[in-house]
């Protein structure tokens, strides 16, 4: 996106509104490099094999398929035998935060998990899923610890030249000199964008006026043609009476009627 700098790769020490949080995600998708690309390809294509099973998710929730795969992975690694909020078994009560959600049993247990997940993040009443805003939503459901630290989350950005160091070893506890060594949401993501070629997801901008910008590949839709003349016998009438040496003549549309 021309219009939006790229910041430099530090952060923010408070937890941003959306209005402040998308120039920066903006900015850092456009200069992001994956460095870990095998990995982030292996995770996709293993998203891609459940597409499925996400898309049933989202079908309940509106929150796109795209987005809750890689959820998926870094909450627990694509295993469906456990809950999308934090990766505890689906069959047993949660221990890590979440704590307390579960167990659920049967065969649609892991959708009803994942959906349970999504809508106690208000998730499903999200509207206009754009390519920043899975970003912003991305680190919002994670948590927003990251940024209190000064660093890009692990969480969205690991596996990129975004993110260096700093890292949650377990739930609160924080270190700076631990690296997260898996891949985050947004170089998966951006697999995925060079797997599917049925993912568009638009861009924010700074002038909602302007013709809109995707990643992916949108459908192509042609522009207006010129406005064709209704079919004779079609459209408006236009009646013309002339009176000429006491002789009078109709017309309709150009053509006299004596």
């Amino acid at each position: 996106m021309s219009e939006i700098t790229p910041r430099a790769i530090t952060t923010s020490t408070t937890i941003p509104k959306y209005g402040a949080f998308w120039p920066e995600a903006a900015g850092w998708w456009d200069i992001m490099e994956r460095n870990k690309l095998t990995m982030a390809q292996g995770i996709a294509k293993k998203i891609l094999a459940n597409k499925a099973r996400y898309q049933n998710v989202e079908a309940k929730t509106g929150v796109p398929w795209w987005w809750i795969g890689p959820t998926h992975f870094r909450e627990a690694d694509c295993d469906f035998s456990t809950q999308l909020a934090q990766g505890d078994p689906l069959n047993k009560v949660s221990t890590h935060v979440p704590k307390g959600q579960g167990p659920y049993y049967g065969q649609d247990a892991w959708d009803r998990a994942a959906i349970i997940a999504l809508e106690d993040h208000g998730l499903d009443d999200v509207e206009d899923w754009r390519l920043e805003k899975a970003a912003f939503w991305w680190e919002s459901y994670n948590g927003w610890g990251y940024r209190l630290h000064g660093s890009p989350s692990a969480y969205v950005y690991a596996g990129t030249n975004i993110y260096t160091s700093g890292f949650y070893v377990a739930d609160g506890q924080w270190s700076s000199g631990a690296r997260d060594s898996r891949v985050g949401c947004m170089p998966v993501l951006k697999c995925l964008l060079e797997l599917d070629n049925t993912i568009y997801i638009q861009r924010e901008a700074a002038d909602d006026a302007l013709p809109p910008v995707y990643v992916g590949n949108p459908p192509h839709i042609e522009p207006p043609g010129p406005e064709e003349p209704p079919p004779v016998g079609q459209g408006p009438t236009e009646i013309k009476i002339v009176i000429e040496d006491g002789k009078v003549t109709v017309y309709i549309n150009g053509t006299a009627i004596t």
